[in-house]
């Protein structure tokens, strides 16, 4: 074991399996107390059990870490709440929470249904606020205290999870919004978007050329929870790991602009607008083509 996160006292949501678990795991061999909790859904979230959670905290245990389960349903306001006073409770404290809990529910756009849509938005996007709402009023009384959230490389966009793409991109803005807000307090935010095998990538349409393992993902998050990257200042950061690989994401800013000499029309726009201010392309667009193609051979296309 070693001691990264030594005296620490972790929360992971979505620990009971893939990269939850790995991140769990990882966390209680660098020291930390570690609060598991997974509502034990499926990939399309129903049949909820609570053995999973169960299982890896008996695996933190059984090699002499501290481990506590839940299978507390982050999608409520109480199941936030719930992680975060069992951390209090048990351990005193609460250093870091790290939100994995996700589910998938796929359908193209014009036939997506309201009740393939709001599970998804409750997981992901809900899910990460309210582990973050009840942290962060905790981390703000002590001073320190670490948020990161999970997002995904489909941020930004998706043939075919519009739903899921939506709610990733606002987990980056939730990190954000709280890396700006909870900086005066002692408190860091960020965001991980993994490139994993896990049971939620097992069905992507595509030969990922850079994917890793759920193991691959959790170095970089104890790195995050630990006071190395906190005395170095990263908050408010989106990182991808894939493998071997690890980027960081550009932050949002304008690329170029026009000003009229007095008010724009319609017709100015049409005038200005292309040549001017342009485009910023859109590189998941020129994908299509090629998974298109695959698609017609039946074959599964590179990205």
């Amino acid at each position: 074991m070693g001691n990264f996160l030594a005296g620490k006292v972790v929360a992971v949501t979505g620990a009971g399996r893939g990269i939850g678990r790995a991140v769990a795991l990882a966390c209680a061999a660098e020291g930390a107390k570690v609060v598991v909790n997974d509502y034990g859904v499926s990939v399309d979230g129903g049949e909820p059990t609570s053995a999973v959670a169960a299982a890896v905290a008996e695996e933190i245990q059984k090699v002499g870490g501290e481990a506590t389960a839940l299978a507390d349903d982050v999608s409520t306001m109480a199941g936030g709440q719930r992680i975060v006073d069992t951390a209090l409770a048990r351990y005193g404290r609460l250093d870091g929470v790290v939100c994995v809990a996700g589910i998938l529910r796929e359908r193209m756009l014009f036939n997506m249904t309201e009740e393939e849509w709001d599970p998804v938005i409750a997981t992901h996007l809900k899910g990460t606020f309210t582990v973050f709402r009840a942290a962060s009023a905790l981390m703000r009384r002590q001073g320190s205290g670490t948020l990161i959230g999970f997002t995904s490389g489909n941020h930004q966009g998706s043939v075919s999870q519009a739903n899921y793409s939506a709610a990733k991109g606002g987990v980056i803005s939730l990190v954000r919004s709280a890396a700006l807000g909870l900086n005066k307090y002692g408190v860091t935010a960020n965001c991980v978007a993994p490139v994993a095998r896990t049971r939620m990538s097992a069905n992507v349409p595509m030969e990922l050329k850079e994917i890793g393992e759920p193991e691959d993902v959790a170095p970089l998050v104890v790195y995050l929870l630990s006071e190395r990257a906190r005395e170095e200042g990263i908050t408010g950061q989106v990182y991808t790991v894939a493998g071997p690989k690890i980027a960081v994401w550009a932050q949002p800013r304008e690329l170029r602009a026009a000003h009229a000499e007095g008010a724009w029309t319609p017709q100015r726009i049409a005038d200005v607008l292309p040549g001017t201010v342009g485009t910023d392309p859109m590189p998941m667009l020129a994908r299509l083509e090629s998974m298109a193609k695959a698609a017609a051979a039946k074959a599964r296309p590179n990205a």
